[in-house]
Order: structure tokens, then sequence, then C-alpha cells
């Protein structure tokens, strides 16, 4: 059987700055490791989302990963026509791989875009999958899909690849173009050309893994893993609540010895630690193993929006109105998928509280369509609420002044500070407090 050489070395044995690349899925995964492969490559972004790549195409990113004069310095042609991506020899596929409502793995998603890239592959080119799958999706899924809309065969005329995406959403420091990239190949040959890729978009460098399943999995446990410590960590402070005292003294105290792990309470949402454990768990299952630990984790943390709705109603004297301060599911970022505050303001109404919610980050018609929340947008003309509850720890609520937030509860209401926001300002004596 002859096998096609792959198109990434154009008729030699290295990768050229003539390497074609393209992008599918402009996310928050996506239009960074694009922006960041344009500066070496020939790079195409393609989305199905014809908004997204308007607003890209003017210089906007409404993620908040790629400032405006990065995105409109970029080469990055973005398009919507995936018979854009006709020429890539290398396509990269960044979609979401979410989960359905029984927390069973969707890729539906990243099947979507198999089919689309299949039909334009050519000989040799290298279809490599950043999204977060369980062990065996890249082969056992992508690449019957990508066979069978190409009418090629994966190994022979064309290959595979995977290559972990870890982007944190927010964080200016551990971005695409600083991190460790961890690639692997169906071919040692496919695995150094990917090396040779990301290795020009990183001063982080390169990692090979053993083989595709390995670089799968181990991107499952690093999220399971840190979901398990934040998992330990809340149950610890559902402990110490009982015992009346604070989960962040007690880790601020601890923290103190050199080996201890440096994990906070709170909730757990957004598009990975909250539902890459359930990948794994799932691949556990089908293999006959119950994946015990990881779902424990996963239970625990998705109660912890429950188990602070309810501590607060427990210190309000009746049906009370309540500002709650944040939605999206992390500080300082727009993003609102899987946020968990909901649970809290859901739980809160069912308790009779009349609930108002604000976050400037949040796109109000995404929070009214996708949450049924209508934001309030003005935070300076609120007040006459019984209680604030500090969800989400977003610069604005960090730089609010003790004097602001009296008046809000009208000097003598409850703040509630989930994330310890402000568990070292001081309040006047009417001000009652509560905090994990």
């Amino acid at each position: 059987m002859v096998h096609t050489a792959p198109a990434a070395l154009k008729g030699g044995n290295k990768v050229s700055g003539k390497t074609k690349i393209s992008i599918v899925g402009l996310g928050y995964v996506g239009l960074p490791l694009a922006v960041a492969l344009a500066r070496s490559f020939d790079v195409v972004g393609y989305d199905v989302n014809e908004n997204r790549v308007k607003e890209l195409r003017q210089g906007h990113d409404r993620t908040m990963e790629i400032d405006t004069p990065s995105l409109r310095a970029s080469s990055v042609r973005f398009t919507t026509d995936i018979n854009d991506t006709r020429d890539a020899d290398i396509h990269i596929v960044t979609v979401p791989t979410p989960v359905d409502e029984d927390d069973k793995p969707d890729l539906n998603p990243l099947k979507g875009a198999c089919e689309a890239v299949g039909p334009v592959l050519k000989k040799g080119a290298i279809v490599v999958v950043e999204s977060t799958v369980y062990p065996g999706v890249t082969e056992d899924v992508c690449g019957p899909i990508l066979e069978e809309t190409s009418g090629m065969t994966s190994g022979t005329d064309f290959y595979l690849g995977y290559s972990p995406e870890r982007i944190n959403p927010g964080d200016k420091v551990h971005t695409v173009d600083k991190i460790i990239k961890v690639v692997s190949g169906q071919t040692d040959e496919v695995t150094n050309i990917l090396a040779d890729i990301y290795g020009a978009a990183t001063t982080g460098g390169t990692y090979r893994a053993r083989n595709i399943k390995t670089a799968e999995a181990a991107k499952v446990i690093e999220n399971a893993q840190r979901d398990i410590n934040i998992a330990f960590v809340n149950e610890a402070t559902m402990i110490f609540q009982k015992l009346g005292i604070s989960a962040y003294d007690v880790l601020e105290t601890a923290g103190t010895k050199w080996n201890f792990l440096n994990f906070t309470p709170g909730l757990v949402g957004g598009h990975c630690i909250g539902v890459d454990p359930f990948y794994l768990a799932h691949r556990a299952n089908e293999v006959g193993h119950f994946a015990d630990l990881i779902l424990t984790g996963r239970r625990i943390n998705e109660n912890m929006g429950r188990f602070i709705a309810e501590s607060v109603h427990s210190n309000l004297s009746g049906k009370s109105k309540i500002l709650v301060l944040g939605v999206t599911f992390k500080e300082n970022v727009p993003d609102l998928r899987n946020t968990k505050v909901v649970d809290i303001i859901q739980v809160l109404r069912e308790l009779g509280h009349e609930v108002d919610v604000h976050d400037p980050l949040a796109d109000k018609d995404e929070a009214s369509q996708f949450l049924d929340i209508d934001l309030i947008e003005n935070l300076s003309d609120l007040n006459g609420y019984d209680a604030i509850v500090g969800a989400v720890a977003h610069s604005v609520y960090r730089d609010l002044s003790p004097a602001a937030l009296e008046e809000m509860v009208g000097g003598k209401g409850l703040l509630a500070d989930v994330k310890g926001i402000w568990r070292n300002t001081e309040f006047s004596p009417d001000i009652k407090r509560w905090q994990l």
C-alpha cells in the first residue's frame, strides 16, 4: 500500500512557512491559535457563525481573548465558506465538546466539523483535533467520518493528529503562544510535523505524546484532577460552615505549608472543568469501570450553587430583594457557557426571593435568550436591596467602595461573599456578612 506523503512537507523534509493551515471553529480556543499560527504560516479561520466572522473581520473579538490592534494586524483570513480551506495542508478542529442533559458526551459539534472538513480534504492533509474528547474519539469517531466524506483512507491518504487545547479564558499569562503544546500523530512523521507547526507558535515548546489516545487521556485528566481538588475544598467548606469558620481563613492558614495545594471553594462552571470529567467517566463506563471518585467530585461541585443559595437564605428573615453581582462562569470573562451562578439565582427564586442580576461583561441578549435572565445595566443606580451576593469576582466588583456597597443595601443588609472579594474589607457594624 502506497502512503501519501504529508502535504505539509511540500516535497521536502521540513515544514516551511508556505504551509497552509485552516482553523475550524473560532471561539475561545480557535481564534487565539489562529492568530498565533498566522505569525508563521498562511492561516484561514473558518466558523459557521456569520456574525462571529463579521465581527472578527471588523477587528472585534467578543470573547476578549484577542485585542483589536492584534486582531486587525493579523493575517488570518476569516470565512464562513469551508471551500476556502481546500488548499489547507493541516486542518485544526477547535469546536466545543459539551455534554447533553444527561451529562453524556455530545460529540455532534465535532462530528459536524469532521463532516464539513472531509469533502475539502486533499491528499496528504493532516486533521488535528484540539477539542477535549475521551481516549479514542480522534481515531475511532473522527477518522471514519473523514474517510466516508472524503472518499480517502486514514493513515494512507490523509492523517490524524491530536493536540489538546489548554486555553484558560481570561488568563493573559498562560496564553497559547507561551504554554507547552502537547502533540501527537498517527505516525512519528506526523507527530514531528505537528511539533514543528505548534513549536513555531509558542515559546513554551512542545511535548510529543506517545500516541493519540495518550494525548486525549492527558487532557481529560488535567481537568478532572482540578475538578476533584476543588470538590474536596468545597466539601471541606460545607463542613467549616457548620463549624462557624471561614474556608478562606482555613485555606490561608494551611497554605503556609510548602506542599499544600492552592485551591479555593466556589462554583465550577465553564466549558472545561465542569464538563471534561464526564467524558472520562463515560469512557470508563464503556470499558466496565465505574469512575466513583470522578463522579463524586462532580456531584459535590454541581450541588455547590444550591448550597450557597440555601446558606444565603438562612441568613435572611423572610422574602427578600437580592442583587446578584456577576453571572459569567468566571471573573473578567464574558463567557456564559455552563455558568453555575444560575443555580444560585434559581434556588433563591424558588425560596421566594426577588432576584436582580448585574454583570457588565455578559452579553445582555445572550443572558436573556439562553439563561432567561434580564440583566440590570447601571450599577450606580442600584439600591434598596436586602442582600447582595458577590457571585463572580469581576474587577469592577473588587473595586467597589464599602460606602457604595452599603448604600445598595440601605446600610443594614446582608453581604454574601461567595468569592472572598470583600473578606478583608471593613464595613459598618450594621452590615451583616456571610462568606464561604
